[in-house]
């Protein structure tokens, strides 16, 4: 008999913003302990906890099935088994990147996500299954962090009838040393997704450092915004901005809506042609132009 589990796994950034985890893979398990019916009938969420070396290395036996999440997270994983599924299995999940994560991937990472009995239902010659998970937001920070990766989600809207501005570019730059940390257009209701790596924020010099006890860390950017109509600037805020609370030493997952009242555009002077072009540049007197312009 075959089974297939299908569904889909992502993270949530903010209460509206929700990203998906792209290329990662999922690991399926056999029960490497025994687990009470109560705890089954609830779920048991680990939230993705990491997983050592060793930790890997001991369930490799368990293993039954592996495969990897597509660019929406979405994930199909199928094998074979003689007997009728009702116990409980182990899912995980490795990560070598995160969304928007610069500089190429890393070693895998792994995480146990969840244990569970799927609901199967029976199709023809197999049984099917599905899951669906989204990664709380600070949990998902905390995965960020590791990867040296930060996303900063909102919208940018009109101050006056807050509305959603879409088609616009928005960039974020660092007030430590006005370097831009990275752009993105905002879609066709104004929300706009924006990364930047830790090697964004150094600028390929050395990083802010802080210390606490006997954890040396990097803390995020303090930033401001500049909001672009094609080519042409139509808002910027005073770096002085940046000094506020909301803006200092960003969070992994940051949310920031955006309240712009964009300047209007520049009206640029007529240009005349012919005679009185040049009659208003060279200061000549009509009678000039009659002699230049009329043939006798």
């Amino acid at each position: 008999m075959s089974y297939l589990l299908i569904g889909n796994i992502s993270a949530l950034i903010c209460e509206e913003n929700i990203e998906p985890l792209a290329n990662a893979r999922i690991r399926i398990y056999l029960p490497s302990q025994n687990y009470g019916v109560e705890e089954l009938a609830r779920g048991i969420f680990k939230d993705l906890r990491r997983l050592s070396e060793r930790d890997v290395q001991a369930k490799t036996d368990h293993l039954l099935a592996e495969s990897m999440l597509d660019e929406r997270g979405n994930f199909s994983i199928a094998w074979e088994d003689l007997h009728l599924f009702t116990e409980p299995l182990e899912m995980d999940i490795c990560l070598n990147s995160v969304p928007g994560k610069h500089g190429g991937q890393q070693e895998w990472v792994q995480f146990h996500l969840s244990t569970f009995v799927p609901h199967w239902k029976r199709s023809k010659d197999k049984y099917l299954g599905a899951f669906a998970y989204v990664v709380p937001a600070d949990k998902w920070a905390g995965i960020r962090r590791e990867f040296g990766a930060w996303v900063i989600a909102g919208s940018v809207k009109h101050m006056d009838t807050l509305h959603g501005m879409g088609h616009l570019r928005v960039e974020a730059c660092n007030a430590l040393n006005d370097k831009l940390l990275g752009w993105c257009h905002t879609s066709d209701s104004g929300r706009y997704r924006l990364y930047f790596s830790r090697k964004d924020i150094s600028g390929g010099s050395l990083l802010h450092i802080l210390k606490s006890g006997d954890n040396i860390f990097s803390e995020g950017p303090d930033v401001y915004f500049r909001v672009y109509e094609g080519n042409r600037l139509i808002w910027q805020e005073n770096k002085d901005i940046a000094l506020q609370p909301e803006r200092q030493q960003l969070g992994y997952c940051t949310r920031l809506n955006l309240f712009i009242r964009p300047r209007a555009a520049e009206k640029k002077p007529v240009r005349l042609s012919g005679w009185l072009n040049d009659l208003i540049q060279n200061g000549r007197s009509k009678p000039h132009y009659k002699d230049q312009y009329v043939t006798y």
